[in-house]
């Protein structure tokens, strides 16, 4: 295996991005139907009007240099290609910081934070296995890529970088790797471990409210009707029995792929019901997003988070010190203190999951407060 480091520029060819206007100018669109919009799934109309400014307005050329302003790396680890961004600090001694991006998203996640970021730590940004510029092996790797063979990946990937002590900060999928990342190298993570939420999420067993007043158990009653679905569009046991069914309408139809991204930003961020510029999320950020899936056809790769088993709660681990940004209501973090070393807890106004492109000054602002207060303890 080498372990040689290459640099990396995006340059998607213009044939592919030809392919892709062709494809959304020749979508075969579906007939709406009966009932209130989007309560059988993403509105016909809204998703006519989205694709029609991707064709015609969205500059994904534009998208690509903002990317490429950020210098790039590919290494190989594991036998998998591993995709990286390494932003270095002005500063020579500051704390180098690895921050794992969130399923279903891409290292565009993290576009418009990796330049303040800078400012404070050295940025190591990789790509998940599976997603974007960190493609699988066709066919794919049979050992399955669980959150600990990512966070082994992970450290490997550092230390080639001549980092032995850092932090981590992670969201989503993300917030999984970083304290799985602590708990395996409490050694290395001395920076300690920041996710974006997850932890004392109540996952049904009564003991975990035994020691909880009616009012914390009020405050979180709406918990039993997501972990039962009631609501929800049910796409985690099918990804978790069937993803490579659903790879196929992603691998042909740009429009598909599209689809299912936004129905899970709209799941998780509740998006207002109209169609037009009223994402909460910048929408040539999620269009990026949708390209990177699209033009690197990682869209089934990308649900090894559920078929592996991987997807979840971040697991307790009280090893390192653990931050938690946009955490929830107090009851969460009395749960979450029982198994983690909690020194930091900010519940933002802002409800995004999506939190670094949503609102990315304040997440920012938490991360550096974060390990500004590990410096004083």
């Amino acid at each position: 295996m080498s372990s040689e480091i290459h640099p990396f520029v995006i340059d998607i060819p213009q044939v592919d991005l030809d392919d892709l206007g062709m494809r959304l100018g020749r979508t075969r669109w579906p007939a709406r139907l009966p009932g209130v919009e989007w309560s059988r799934g993403v509105s016909v109309p809204y998703l006519q009007e989205l694709v029609a400014y991707w064709r015609d307005t969205y500059d994904w050329r534009a998208q690509e240099a903002k990317l490429n302003e950020f210098p790039q790396f590919t290494t190989e680890i594991d036998g998998q290609t591993v995709h990286f961004f390494h932003v270095r600090s002005a500063k020579e001694d500051a704390l180098p910081l690895i921050i794992t991006h969130s399923w279903p998203n891409s290292i565009a996640e993290f576009m418009n934070v990796l330049g303040p970021l800078s400012e404070t730590f050295h940025v190591v940004a990789p790509s998940l296995p599976g997603f974007g510029f960190s493609p699988f092996p066709d066919p794919a790797d049979e050992r399955p890529w669980s959150v600990e063979r990512v966070a082994r990946t992970w450290a490997e990937l550092m230390s080639r970088l001549g980092y032995y002590r850092y932090g981590a900060h992670g969201n989503d999928a993300g917030a999984l790797v970083s304290p799985q990342l602590g708990a395996l190298f409490p050694d290395q993570v001395v920076g300690g471990v920041h996710i974006t939420g997850g932890l004392g999420m109540p996952t049904g067993d009564p003991a975990e409210l035994a020691d909880l007043s009616e009012e914390d158990r009020a405050s979180i009653a709406w918990v039993s009707d997501m972990l039962s679905g009631v609501g929800g569009s049910g796409y985690a046991p099918y990804l978790t029995a069937r993803p490579q069914t659903l790879s196929f309408g992603w691998s042909d139809s740009p429009v598909a792929q599209l689809a299912y991204l936004i129905e899970r930003f709209k799941e998780f961020d509740d998006w207002p019901e109209g169609a037009g510029p009223s994402e909460p999320i910048d929408r040539d950020l999620v269009l990026t997003n949708a390209s990177l899936y699209w033009l690197t056809n990682t869209g089934g790769s990308s649900s090894w988070t559920y078929y592996e088993g991987a997807a979840g709660m971040p697991i307790d681990q009280a090893v390192v010190p653990t931050g938690v940004s946009h955490g929830g209501p107090p009851a969460f973090r009395r749960i979450a203190e029982r198994g983690n070393d909690i020194v930091h807890w900010e519940d933002h106004p802002h409800p995004s999951h999506m939190l670094a492109m949503a609102a990315p000054e304040p997440l920012v602002a938490d991360i550096r407060a974060f390990f500004t207060t590990l410096k004083g303890r």
